[in-house]
């Protein structure tokens, strides 16, 4: 006798089937779920990258068109014919002078001399202002005792240590150099300190539990989480160690002291050439400009989107 199901084994069939073909369908929709939130992550990440490689030509453009807007205000006050010429030269009068200088090789040696003075200068105050903020951050009583002058070195203008500096160094370049140490040094001491304020406690409790010496501590998980205060301290030192060398220059001429931008400054002002003047006087804005756009910027923006912290990065 065939063995048929009869109607009361369908009825309890059917459900079984049926949770099987719900089973399927489940797992066929989470699949394609996933499928789908795989695919949107593709998606993204290849819009961070293409966002990524792609140029932002607001960042270059901009900057040449406010460039060019204070160039026709310049010209513009020139052609009123307020001041005479010889005071105040119109950009073609400075542009035809530095033609000039560049044919003589003034503008080279210039901008060669200043900026070496200025690179050197700076990153041998890197490598004395970071241990000793390091050291100030981490022992409480360091910093009470030190702090106070610090932060009074930072304020002093640099020019005050080049009459000093002279007497000591005479007319040479360690009399720039101190001048440029004096300049940088506090800033980026100070900037390294408050990157280090900034870092959660947690951090330093993982250190500990972890086992971390000091000197771990320090370089391993302090230091790497005060980047972007030291970052910034660091922009600072660079635009104090900058400044200050122009002062040097400008003060001390002669000597063994070579030809920078703050010497042909001075002698601009010596020849009452205020063509000259200009021309140095735009030497050094440009030469401060490419530093950070080429420098400092990249760096910052790596660094912030590391950490998530600018806008369209990812973590």
């Amino acid at each position: 006798m065939p063995n048929n199901p009869t109607p009361l084994q369908d009825v309890y069939a059917e459900p079984a089937e049926s949770h099987k073909v719900h089973a399927a369908l489940t797992r066929s929709s989470t699949g394609s779920e996933d499928l789908r939130e795989l695919g949107s992550g593709l998606d993204s990440l290849q819009s961070d990258a293409v966002r990524k490689a792609r140029i932002d030509w607001t960042r270059i453009l901009l900057p040449i068109a406010a460039i060019a807007v204070l160039i026709v205000i310049w010209q513009f006050y020139v052609s009123l014919g307020i001041k005479r010429r010889d005071l105040v030269p119109g950009p073609l009068d400075v542009l035809a002078q530095m033609g000039t200088l560049w044919g003589e090789g003034k503008v080279q040696e210039a901008v060669w001399t200043s900026l070496q003075r200025g690179l050197v200068g700076f990153l041998i105050s890197v490598a004395i202002a970071t241990p000793i903020g390091l050291l100030l951050a981490q022992v409480a009583p360091l910093r009470r005792a030190f702090g106070p002058l610090i932060s009074g070195l930072q304020v002093l203008p640099s020019v005050a240590w080049v009459p000093a500096a002279i007497i000591w160094f005479g007319l040479t370049d360690a009399t720039v150099y101190f001048v440029v140490f004096m300049g940088a040094i506090p800033s980026i001491i100070n900037g390294l300190i408050s990157g280090v304020d900034q870092i959660p406690p947690q951090y330093r409790s993982v250190g500990t539990v972890l086992g971390a010496s000091r000197l771990q501590m320090a370089l391993q998980i302090v230091l790497p989480a005060a980047l972007p205060g030291y970052l910034g301290g660091l922009k600072q030192g660079w635009a104090f160690s900058w400044r200050s060398l122009m002062a040097a220059e400008i003060i001390a001429v002669g000597g063994t002291i070579g030809f920078g931008l703050g010497s042909m400054l001075d002698q601009g002002r010596i020849l009452s050439d205020m063509s000259v003047v200009m021309s140095a006087i735009l030497l050094i804005l440009a030469v401060g400009i490419l530093i950070e756009l080429l420098v400092f910027a990249p760096i910052e923006k790596r660094l912030l989107r590391s950490r998530g912290l600018l806008a369209g990065s990812t973590r």
